[in-house]
């Protein structure tokens, strides 16, 4: 399962959701739907802004998580 981080990132930036929606133009529901891990998918050109604007790497902004605990 891949896992989106950018609250995190958020976080250690100190920076606000909404000025990262100003700052990449990406509306702030849309950020709000990564940031909490709602997402299905995420297109190249959106994970490029969120990386430009953040000074990250999209390796900061995703990882693989083990899903063995949701199964059951």
């Amino acid at each position: 399962m891949i896992r989106v981080r950018l609250d995190y990132v958020l976080l250690d930036r100190r920076t606000k959701l909404k000025d990262l929606a100003e700052a990449t133009g990406i509306a702030v529901n849309n950020l709000s739907i990564l940031k909490t891990n709602k997402a299905r998918a995420i297109r190249f050109s959106t994970l490029d802004a969120i990386c430009k604007a953040l000074n990250c790497s999209p390796g900061d902004l995703l990882e693989c998580v083990s899903d063995e605990g949701n199964k059951g």
